[in-house]
């Protein structure tokens, strides 16, 4: 009776021992799965059929695999070391399928083999059952939601643009770090709490009055939308807040109750001097009629591939200066009347945004809608500098939410757009 105990003890211990996955496996399915690479790997299997065979004169004791538990058998164990030794293969993970009498095994080829080569091979291998490359596969649903930075600027809820074009969302993937935008337009308040050190230099082609360029409301205004400073506490963010703005003073006011004007000559001479920068953007909330002069600074402007981005006019007659161009990017206000499938929409009505002598109100017009914009151009050419208008354009008219029944722009549609473009352009 002492002897037969022995002999079930020793049965049961190994059968524990076979029942466990080979000792080169060293880690489980779940643990080893990141490193797997299906460029590379192999799923391999070999026969475990479920009930152990009968045990007879000189068999082995591992007969008495204990019932209800289904690992992998010798005979497994055995075929599978042979194999890996036979082949050169390096096991990675495996495991039991009892519903199809296998034991599986992922390996990792040898350095340099031909793995279809290797795999025709195994398949001849009468030890093996089946014989496959490991394959990537992916769950069919929508990615969630990233969650946006939540700006600690008092008004940000308050910016009807930057709310509906989902820029907090976009900024969490670019700021617009870096991007050289000029704004042609009348001048800013360049001690504005918001635009304190966004505006890099500026430049007055219409007078020397240094006074009334700081007064300049529409300048300001625009500028705000564009890169007025987020996380200072104060007022409102920018599509761009890390944009660095230039302002050419070309238009001027001669009543403060009427809206500021321009001239062939004082644009011409804004032109110029962006002509002589390294400006990528370039913002022209305003319009006119067509002009010699003006249309041939802005081809130049539009052959050194710099982005123009332009208001369309109150009264949708594209053919004056600058909206007159293929080359320019046309943008309406989405509470608008609609446009032709070219024209961008964006917010344009009731926008909140920095004004003279510090302050803030709410303004509306295709300028905003504009501004808005060249702000969404910023946080692109960030991430890809070599962008150009037609790429910019196509993204910017990517179906985003609707305003007025329109389709308006974007910024988190049109850069997760970007980033996946890249990300295939960049695949083997």
């Amino acid at each position: 009776m002492r002897r037969i105990g022995f002999i079930v003890a020793m049965a049961l211990l190994l059968s524990a021992c076979a029942s466990a996955p080979s000792a080169s496996a060293g880690r489980g399915a779940a643990s080893a799965a990141a490193s797997m690479n299906s460029q590379r790997d192999i799923v391999l299997a070999v026969a475990n059929p479920l009930d152990p065979p009968g045990t007879h004169a000189g068999s082995s004791l591992l007969g008495y695999v204990p019932p209800g538990h289904y690992g992998a058998g010798q005979r497994a164990v055995s075929q599978l070391d042979e194999l890996k030794q036979r082949y050169g293969l390096r096991e990675v993970a495996g495991w039991p399928i009892k519903a199809l009498g296998l034991f599986c095994i992922v390996v990792e080829a040898p350095a340099g083999a031909d793995r279809d080569a290797l795999l025709q091979n195994l398949a001849k291998d009468e030890r093996v059952k089946l014989a496959q490359p490991l394959q990537d596969y992916e769950v069919y649903a929508d990615q969630p939601q990233q969650a946006a930075h939540k700006y600690n600027d008092p008004y940000a809820d308050l910016q009807r643009g930057f709310v509906e074009t989902d820029a907090a969302l976009a900024h969490e993937t670019s700021q617009g770090n870096g991007v050289h935008v000029a704004i042609v337009d009348t001048g800013a308040d360049l001690v504005h709490p918001d635009l304190k050190g966004r505006i890099a230099d500026t430049h007055n082609v219409v007078d020397d009055d240094a006074a009334a360029f700081d007064r300049d409301a529409h300048g300001t205004e625009v500028a705000g939308i564009i890169a007025a400073m987020g996380d200072n506490h104060q007022g409102i963010v920018g599509i761009a807040p890390k944009a660095v703005l230039s302002v050419y003073k070309a238009c001027w006011y001669t009543d403060r109750n009427a809206g500021a004007r321009c001239n062939s000559f004082t644009l011409a001479k804004a032109l110029a001097a962006v002509l002589d920068t390294d400006a990528r953007v370039v913002n022209l909330s305003l319009g006119g009629p067509a002009d010699p002069l003006l249309g041939k600074l802005l081809d130049e402007l539009l052959r050194q591939k710099r982005i123009i981005v332009a208001a369309r006019p109150p009264d949708g007659d594209s053919n004056g200066f600058p909206d007159n161009s293929p080359g320019v990017i046309v943008v309406r206000s989405s509470a608008g009347t609609p446009a032709p499938a070219n024209v961008v929409s964006a917010p344009g009505s009731d926008i909140l945004t920095t004004q003279p002598n510090g302050g803030y109100d709410f303004t509306s017009g295709s300028s905003m809608a504009a501004a808005h914009v060249t702000g969404i151009v910023a946080l692109l050419l960030s991430i890809s500098p070599d962008l150009d208008a037609t790429a910019i354009r196509r993204l910017l008219l990517l179906d985003g939410k609707t305003a007025n029944g329109m389709q308006q722009v974007n910024a988190a549609l049109a850069v997760r757009a970007l980033q996946t473009s890249l990300h295939h352009a960049g695949s083997p």
